[in-house]
């Protein structure tokens, strides 16, 4: 979802309007997505433009893909080539993000290349999952839980997504970056749950249906 000059809504709108036909309230939708009340607020009135994986937690709390609030082609082939690659920025950000993943039953992975703008700083975030970055050009200092860690082109660095994290560009070059994770960000996670029938009697045991042979049915 590039600039959004074609009277489609901006995503704190999409957020909104699922939220409401969710029947939540927005410290119902803050609390499930681990994000705080307020910075939800002015994602929602477009005052704040969350980053691809704060979007992940806000999606996945509201049972849908990030692709519900991101228009992006389904990929059915796991080749791409530079010249076609999806590219994308939220509404507001100066970030560029370009899809590498595919999709298809399983996968766990999703990855991204990131061209940073000077000047960008990022949210603190924590959530399930893991996080590669991998830094291509330019340089980002990086701040891990309290850390801070200055990357430079060729570092990389690992780490489990519920560590409190936040990175920004400092420098007067723009930086290209390396994403991938396993934090599902265009993958619905909102799956029917499945419905186990009980006895009559209180058993937490499920009731296994007999299954009676065709020649001694009546």
């Amino acid at each position: 979802m590039a600039n959004r000059q074609d009277g489609h809504p901006k995503v704190g709108a999409l957020i909104r309007a699922r939220r409401r036909q969710q029947h939540m309230t927005l410290m119902e939708l803050g609390e499930a997505a681990e994000v705080s009340v307020g910075y939800l607020s002015q994602v929602e009135r477009d005052h704040a433009t969350p980053s691809l994986g704060t979007l992940a937690q806000i999606a996945r709390a509201l049972g849908v893909g990030i692709d519900y609030f991101i228009a992006s082609p389904a990929s059915h082939n796991a080749l791409t080539r530079q010249s076609e690659r999806n590219r994308f920025s939220l509404d507001g950000s100066s970030i560029l993000y370009e899809r590498l993943g595919a999709d298809f039953p399983g996968n766990q992975l999703s990855s991204f290349l990131m061209l940073v703008p000077p000047g960008y700083r990022s949210e603190t975030v924590a959530h399930e999952g893991e996080e590669i970055l991998f830094v291509l050009e330019g340089a980002i200092t990086q701040m891990l839980d309290g850390e801070e860690m200055i990357m430079q082109a060729g570092d990389s660095l690992h780490f489990r997504g519920n560590r409190p994290h936040s990175w920004s560009n400092h420098t007067d070059q723009p930086a290209r970056l390396l994403w991938t994770g396993t934090l599902a960000l265009f993958r619905s996670t909102a799956r029917p749950r499945p419905v186990v029938a009980k006895p009559k009697t209180g058993s937490d045991k499920p009731v296994r249906k007999k299954v009676i042979p065709k020649e001694k049915r009546s």
